[in-house]
C-alpha cells in the first residue's frame, strides 16, 4: 500500500482525490462541518469507480448500512487493530463487501427473518435526512437554521420533524429536543468532532 494523499475537510478530500487518482479512499465520515454520509455519495457520484472504505469511531449498527447504501464497500471500527484494517483494504479493492463478522450476522439475520431494522434503537429507523435533522437539533439548532443549512424549506424540515417524533414516538417540539440532545450527547454523532480523510493507492503486487 502506498498513501498518495491525505486531507482534512470534504473540500480536500476532493481535491486530493482529482490530484492523486487513487484505488481506495480510507474515509472517517466524522468531518467538521459536513455530513459525512453526503461526502460518500459525493465522491460515488464524481468518482464511480473509487473504492471507499469507511474507517470510524461510530457505531457500525447505526451508520454501516447507511454508508453502504452511499456508495462505500466497507465499514471498520477505529478499535479494530491495523492488520484488520489493512485486511479490509485488500478486500475492497478486490471488489468485495467489508463487513465485521457480528453485523454481517445481523445483516443476515435481518435479511432472513424479514426485520426492516439492524438494531433495537427507534433511531435506526430513521432516513437519513432524518437523522441529521436530528442531529442538527441535538445540536441546537432551530427549524430556520436548519432549512437554511441543508438547503431546503422550513415546510420541509417541519415535515421531517413530525416524522422524525411520529418514528421515535415523542408527543411534542420539547420531548423532540431533549430527546435529540440526550442522543447526540450520548452517541458522539459525525459531525461533531473533526475527522480526517485518506486517499491510498494500491500498490499489491
Amino acid at each position: 500500500m502506498t498513501v498518495v494523499g491525505e486531507a482534512e475537510d470534504a473540500r480536500q478530500a476532493i481535491t486530493a482525490i482529482e490530484k492523486a487518482k487513487p484505488d481506495v479512499a480510507l474515509i472517517d465520515i466524522s468531518l467538521h462541518g459536513v455530513d459525512g454520509i453526503e461526502l460518500l455519495k459525493n465522491i460515488k457520484s464524481r468518482f464511480p469507480k473509487l473504492k471507499m472504505l469507511v474507517f470510524s469511531m461510530h457505531d457500525e449498527a447505526l451508520y454501516a448500512h447507511r454508508a453502504l447504501r452511499a456508495g462505500a464497500s466497507g465499514y471498520i471500527m477505529k478499535e479494530e487493530g491495523t492488520d484488520r484494517v489493512l485486511t479490509a483494504l485488500r478486500k475492497v479493492l478486490q471488489g468485495e463487501v467489508y463487513l465485521s463478522e457480528r453485523l454481517g450476522n445481523r445483516m443476515l439475520h435481518t435479511l432472513v427473518d424479514g426485520r426492516a431494522s439492524l438494531t433495537s434503537s427507534p433511531v435506526e429507523g430513521l432516513s437519513d435526512r432524518e437523522l441529521k435533522v436530528f442531529k442538527l437539533i441535538g445540536e441546537g439548532h432551530g427549524t430556520r437554521p436548519i432549512a437554511q443549512k441543508l438547503h431546503l424549506s422550513v415546510k420541509t424540515i417541519e415535515s421531517h420533524r413530525a416524522h422524525i417524533k411520529v418514528k421515535l414516538n415523542l408527543q411534542n417540539a420539547a420531548e423532540l429536543v431533549h430527546h435529540a440532545i440526550q442522543w447526540v450527547q450520548s452517541e458522539g454523532v459525525p459531525g461533531k468532532a473533526e475527522g480526517q480523510v485518506e486517499s491510498a493507492k494500491s500498490a499489491v503486487p
